[in-house]
């Protein structure tokens, strides 16, 4: 077993730990994330595997051992996130998404993948449109996590995920100020003529792991605060 995918194996034994204890002390959902096999295999050197398609089916692999045992562990939701997969999208063609559907294999929790621009902190700039995200339809995931307030996404681009809830990123992680509850509501009324409200779930673009901690717990409230406002309108979103 290459030395990298066993180090995945056992990191994974730390996070089940991480999960039970958290499930022992809440009674609400509970969510873990973890890396997805496409993006730690572009940020790892390959010394071992004939290609990179084989390697990243093995990555696949060793996660998807670990998205069963968080489930096993008391999950309710596994997120799988993939940065990589917006910055290198002709690779994820020839063999990412497989690897993730691979990852998935067997899984009957809810599922997630979230795809982004970067750390807000780290990448300034943004396109306003995906380069992968249409394909994510074949992906096997019930949820799919995208960015739209940073990027000011044109959210026309969601239709193409028909059939999943999208978690639509409602919260700028670049902007150092707590969003109004009106404007956080804005950016979701933006993706509703393409997403059921039924299927919308409110969500942060990305990591809030740069902001204060005070930044980021007001944005978390303004943006609770949002989802009632648009449960009274719609009835759904969440």
């Amino acid at each position: 077993m290459p030395r990298i995918v066993g180090k995945i194996r056992r990191r994974h034994a730390v996070e089940v730990d991480d999960l039970k204890f958290l499930r022992a002390n809440t009674e609400p959902m509970v969510k873990i994330t973890v890396p997805g096999p496409f993006t730690m295999l572009q940020q790892a050197q390959n010394d071992f595997y004939a290609s990179e398609e084989e390697a990243a089916m093995d990555y696949a692999a060793a996660v998807n051992e670990e998205v069963k045992d968080l489930f096993a562990a008391g999950a309710d939701v596994v997120q799988i996130d993939e940065p990589y997969m917006q910055a290198r999208p002709e690779k994820v063609r020839l063999y990412g998404l497989r690897a993730v559907n691979r990852a998935l294999e067997g899984v009957s929790g809810t599922t997630a993948v979230h795809i982004c621009f970067g750390y807000a902190a780290i990448i300034h700039e943004r396109p306003s449109g995906y380069s992968f995200l249409p394909e994510l339809a074949q992906c096997s995931c019930k949820q799919v996590l995208i960015e739209t307030a940073q990027s000011h996404l044109d959210c026309s681009a969601l239709q193409a995920l028909d059939g999943k809830r999208v978690m639509v990123g409602c919260i700028d992680l670049a902007d150092p100020n707590v969003e109004s509850v009106d404007t956080i509501v804005q950016r979701i009324q933006r993706a509703l003529p393409y997403v059921k409200p039924e299927n919308v779930i409110l969500a942060p673009d990305c990591g809030m792991k740069y902001l204060p901690r005070e930044t980021a717990i007001g944005k978390l409230r303004a943006m609770v605060e949002a989802s009632k406002v648009l449960r009274t309108q719609h009835g759904a979103a969440t």
